[in-house]
């Protein structure tokens, strides 16, 4: 990162309160236009017209005062502030004809499917601002979507914030539960700060924390977010890349994956920082939505699949209680499109990853991994102090069969047998089709990490060890270029500390013992 770009982060992140000000400080209470503290009544009009008043008088605040208001989709407009107040807590309205399906934004992507949905909305707007000490509740639970012709995360469940193709943004100070999809979702966005937030989102299916989709230069600090699927999530689900991304001072939990660059990759991403995060296991204590294991699949996962380039990722300072797999880096070839009159999108890329000072522990056995395809290695991996400690306590020989394997659904972590191991990495397969998620291997053949198909890997002053007996080899490499494993301290097997199989180049400590198989 140039210190330049830092300059300007620094400096928007201490402007970003104060860009609705621009034009003065005048205030709608949204009481004045006919709201009232009576949840038996939906206060969209009241709320609209508020926001359209103060747009049309060149911005200013609008307030929701404290007390319950119920509402149907609320329209956002440049230069304008929601501002809730202590107390404050905006519902959505039970009953969907009081949502709206907007039409397909100018910015196309692959989930805009026939239209969007969300309880606040706003499109090509600028300098807009949700803050205050108020809540938002989606009442998001059982709730179906309103495009029928459509299933899974297409079928219009409103979010609770969905802003496309914004400029100036500003989220500061609020609470968001029960979201019906995910929790809020910023697509092709300029100059977004997203500080001081927090998230509970275990409603329904889909419940991601926070979404940002094709967004430049974007700041999320300070928040906390504890979500049933994916935390937070970079996405590119257009041809716009995530680009110029700072995250830091963040507690995350999830059912899912906590900290995820993906699926969807069609954009790319670069230049992202990622930084002093805590990651843990949700506080959920409800029925949970989605089937994965109870203390989340991933912590950490990179992925590139759908073409894109992803280049200059920084992760550090990340502390990891729980999860299956600390670490999951993925380059592969499933090639979906954005749209459907799109091209194929070609084989993507990965390079320039840096990732220090991280600690997990109480692990589950997934094993981290670095994996690209014969066809496309990843280039330029650095892992540096690094301590990974997983729970171990397989037995020796009980392995899963390659069939056991094909039958496992890629997207959840359902019986995956988590008594059982990968004997070999000749039996884990490359699935470069599949959904990228460790759940398709479950626990490979090595306990600390698993490296195929990458170019360059250097890591440096790492630990790996176990709580209980670990019959399985500390790493594995399989089809590398150059391989560095220096200052590694690991739980010592029966036969080898690691296992290497076409490396063509490896500087490895010597204390460490090698075994090269075919």
């Amino acid at each position: 990162m140039t210190k330049s770009f830092t300059i300007y982060i620094v400096m928007l992140s201490l402007l970003a309160p104060a860009l609705c000000w621009s034009r003065g400080v005048d205030s709608f209470n949204i009481l004045d236009f006919g709201a009232t503290n009576d949840t038996t009544i939906v206060h969209t009009k009241a709320i609209n017209k508020a926001i359209n008043t103060c747009h049309e008088n060149g911005g200013g605040r609008v307030i929701i005062p404290s007390g319950k208001f119920k509402s149907g989709t609320i329209l956002l407009k440049s230069n304008v502030e929601l501002f809730l107040e202590n107390g404050a807590r905006l519902i959505a309205s039970d009953n969907n004809d009081d949502f709206v399906i907007m039409p397909q934004a100018n910015y196309r992507s692959l989930k805009d499917a026939g239209g969007w949905v969300a309880l606040i909305f706003a499109q090509e707007a600028e300098n807009i601002s949700i803050t205050g000490k108020g809540t938002i509740d989606g009442r998001g639970k059982k709730r179906r979507g309103l495009i029928k012709e459509f299933g899974g995360d297409l079928d219009g469940r409103p979010r609770n914030i969905l802003f496309i193709s914004c400029k100036k943004v500003n989220i500061s100070g609020i609470s968001m539960y029960n979201s019906a999809m995910w929790n809020q979702h910023y697509l092709n966005c300029e100059d977004v700060t997203v500080s001081n937030i927090y998230v509970f989102n275990h409603a329904n299916g889909n419940n991601d924390g926070i979404d940002i989709d094709g967004c430049r230069r974007f700041i999320l600090t300070n928040s906390i977010i504890d979500s049933d699927d994916d935390g937070i999530v970079l996405k590119s689900t257009g041809t716009a890349p995530c680009e110029d991304i700072i995250i830091n001072n963040c507690i995350v939990s999830s059912y899912a994956n906590a900290i995820k660059c993906g699926t969807e990759s069609t954009g790319g991403y670069k230049n992202i920082l990622i930084s002093d995060c805590i990651i843990k296991p949700s506080q959920n204590k409800g029925d949970r939505i989605i089937k994965s294991t109870p203390s989340g699949i991933t912590a950490i996962s990179l992925e590139v699949v759908d073409g894109g380039i992803m280049d200059g990722v920084t992760i550090n300072n990340i502390l990891i209680e729980g999860t299956e797999c600390p670490l999951y880096v993925r380059l592969a070839n499933r090639g979906r499109k954005h749209l459907a009159e799109a091209p194929t999108p070609l084989i993507g890329k990965m390079k320039n990853i840096q990732i220090s000072n991280i600690t997990a522990y109480n692990t589950g056995n997934f094993c981290s991994s670095i994996t690209g395809i014969p066809q496309a290695k990843i280039q330029n991996i650095y892992l540096s102090n690094i301590h990974f400690i997983n729970k171990g306590g397989l037995q020796q020989g009980n392995f899963r069969q390659m069939d056991e394997s094909a039958k496992t659904r890629h997207d959840m972590a359902k019986d995956l047998q988590l008594e059982k191991y990968i004997e070999s990495f000749k039996y884990v397969t490359e699935d470069e089709k599949g959904y990228p998620q460790p759940t398709v291997w479950a626990n490979l053949p090595s306990y600390g990490l698993f490296i195929r198909n990458v170019e360059n890997i250097e890591v440096s002053n790492a630990s790996f060890s176990s709580e209980k007996e670990e019959p399985r080899t500390s790493i594995i490499a399989v089809n590398v270029g150059n391989l560095s494993l220096n200052q590694i301290s690991v739980k010592k097997p029966s036969e080898a500390d690691v296992i290497l199989s076409k490396v063509d180049q490896f500087d490895i400590d010597k204390k460490l013992k090698i075994k090269i198989e075919e």
